[in-house]
């Protein structure tokens, strides 16, 4: 499923309970200096990450001061990050001249504990190569650093290296609870371009060696991934970032099944699973 961007006003772009991906929950605020935004979400773990922009954040009793920093774009520096536990209350107040913030959640029952990762905290992986263009970069954000302090949410950022090029490739899927081969993880994306006036196309095939769907994805597009093998593209000449959300139906640990028909290509692309071994 497709969203394209439009100006959701502060309100949830993936709300609880969503019909295509209801172990997700996604919203971005938008703030100028000295606005606040407070936010309780039932059901559902939560993680603030600025986009661009600074804010300092606050979870009842817990506080994470100058959070963010990144200025034009998501390209311009590391991204932070704070854990909301389900259910809490959280407020973040702009400091700087602008924010764009990514609110990311997924569907828990459990109250943990709140926390910051700092960017010299981030787990980050870089695989793939020009050759076979695929060459891409992960930072992990609540990955598997993180991966007693949280319940079944997973927030990364990934980036393609260079321009042009593939990114979720060999083509897999993680639809169906069938360990140990495959975790039902529900997925939501929001893509950016750079320069931005550059696009992409998401693919979602349902079904191995059938056609599928595809998507023309531009600068906020978001994508919500309920089933089937999803790989994506962005044109070349531009570079492709996209926030990405994860929400585990069972467990947090993300196992992906690889399509069979491409699977022999995990052993041509350098680091994938190293890669893959990140997601838990």
């Amino acid at each position: 499923m497709h969203i394209a961007p439009y100006d959701n006003q502060n309100k949830p772009i993936v709300d609880v309970d969503h019909a295509k991906v209801p172990l997700n929950y996604f919203n971005i605020v938008k703030l100028k200096k000295d606005q606040a935004f407070e936010y309780q979400v039932g059901g559902y773990e939560t993680c603030i990450v600025p986009a661009t922009g600074t804010v300092n954040v606050s979870v009842e009793g817990f506080t994470a001061a100058n959070l963010g920093g990144r200025g034009e774009d998501v390209w311009d520096g590391e991204p932070e990050g704070v854990y909301v536990p389900t259910g809490a209350k959280a407020e973040m107040v702009c400091l700087s001249d602008e924010a764009e913030v990514f609110i990311a959640g997924a569907k828990y029952d459990k109250q943990l504990e709140p926390f910051a990762v700092r960017s010299d905290e981030l787990d980050k992986v870089q695989y793939g190569s020009d050759d076979t263009k695929t060459h891409r970069k992960i930072k992990h954000i609540l990955g598997q650093k993180q991966r007693d302090q949280v319940g079944r949410l997973l927030v990364s950022e990934l980036y393609t290296v260079g321009a042009g090029g593939w990114s979720g490739f060999p083509s897999h899927k993680h639809d169906t609870d069938r360990l140990p081969d495959e975790t039902r993880h529900d997925e939501t994306y929001n893509f950016r371009f750079k320069p931005n006036y550059g696009s992409g196309v998401q693919m979602l095939q349902r079904v191995d060696n059938e056609p599928g769907d595809a998507y023309h994805i531009v600068d906020g597009s978001t994508i919500c991934i309920d089933n089937g093998y999803h790989p994506c593209a962005v044109l070349p000449g531009y570079e492709m970032y996209y926030f990405t959300i994860l929400g585990g139906l069972s467990q947090r640990s993300l196992v992906q099944y690889f399509q069979a028909t491409h699977a022999d290509q995990l052993h041509t692309i350098p680091g994938i699973l190293d890669m893959v071994a990140k997601f838990k």
